[in-house]
């Protein structure tokens, strides 16, 4: 079993589902879970928290799917590659769905040759590939990343 980590990042959830959610990513990573929720000011009436998971590859897929489609909610699902899978990326939005993409070990998009020969033969090219590299879905969670006072922060002790 090749285990792997990731990040939930829940970047706006209305209150009301909060204990759902729980459910549905205990239930994606196979144990209880408990999350920190703090106000998300980008909205109000909602809340943001982060997730630190450990798991077998392919539970960051898991979550991701077990929260996709619900309405009002906003996040972004990473998984780190092992020796045996590629980094993976999930970002969901209300308006735009779902957007997933490969992560190099630089953590870079990585898109494949066909999707972007693809992309090359449409009537507007730059379009599609900000597509690709999920540039409308970065677009729109930016402004729900920033998370304001009291969220948690992630010092970088060594860059490689």
């Amino acid at each position: 079993m090749t285990l792997t980590q990731g990040v939930l990042y829940v970047h706006s959830a209305p209150s009301a589902l909060i204990p759902h959610l729980e459910w549905a990513v205990g239930g994606a990573c196979g144990a209880p879970v408990r999350l920190d929720w703090l106000r998300q000011p980008a909205q109000p009436g909602t809340h943001r928290c982060e997730y630190d998971w450990t798991g077998r590859a392919g539970t960051g897929a898991r979550i991701a799917s077990a929260l996709r489609d619900w309405e009002r909610l906003r996040y972004e699902v990473t998984e780190d590659a092992t020796p045996d899978t590629e980094g993976m990326r999930w970002a969901w939005t209300p308006d735009l769905g779902m957007f997933s993409a490969q992560i190099g070990p630089s953590g870079d998009i990585v898109v494949p040759e066909e999707r972007l020969r693809a992309a090359l033969a449409t009537a507007d090219p730059s379009s599609a590939i900000r597509d690709l590299l999920g540039d409308p879905w970065d677009a729109e969670l930016e402004a729900f990343r920033y998370a304001g006072e009291g969220a948690p922060v992630r010092w970088m002790h060594r860059a490689v």
